[in-house]
């Protein structure tokens, strides 16, 4: 899967993030490839993953929260 530079303009924060620093932030740097990371991680630790594992976990999230 292709690399992300933490730095990268390519990630986008989270639109449930608040003013602090522990956000989620997601990239798509190929086809086929999703990439997440926490802001907040000084380890800069990147979870690389399928856009069709991606899909599914964002579709549980949403079907379990109260909010949709």
């Amino acid at each position: 899967m292709a690399d992300v530079p933490a730095g990268s303009s390519s990630w986008q924060k989270s639109s449930y993030c608040a003013q602090g620093e522990a956000c989620a932030n997601v990239a798509a740097p190929a086809p086929g490839a999703v990439c997440l990371t926490e802001s907040g991680d000084p380890t800069r630790a990147i979870l690389r993953t399928t856009p069709a594992a991606w899909a599914a976990l964002v579709r549980t999230l949403k079907e379990n929260h109260p909010d949709g």
